[in-house]
């Protein structure tokens, strides 16, 4: 008598949340609106496969911080962007 075969497994998904999340977090680093653009992507696509929305969240973290961040520089005059 010869073993059953395992079950197939499940086919990957067509979702694209770990890609819209990476490249939230990359941008983030250097383009903070495209950030929250693929962050918000991210995590509608998380939400539509059932996935948890993760690498959404932390891109919204660093967004966040780096607007804050930039928020204090400006506010104290230590911009780089701003001419002395």
């Amino acid at each position: 008598m010869t073993a059953p075969m395992p079950p197939a497994a499940a086919p990957a998904g067509n979702d694209k949340t770990t890609l819209w999340g990476v490249l939230a977090i990359i941008f983030d680093f250097c383009c903070v609106p495209l950030g929250i653009v693929f962050a918000v992507l991210s995590l509608l696509e998380a939400k539509k496969a059932g996935k948890q929305p993760t690498l959404a969240y932390v891109a919204f973290g660093i967004a966040a911080l780096g607007v804050i961040v930039n928020i204090i520089l400006f506010a104290t005059g230590n911009s780089p962007f701003m001419r002395k």
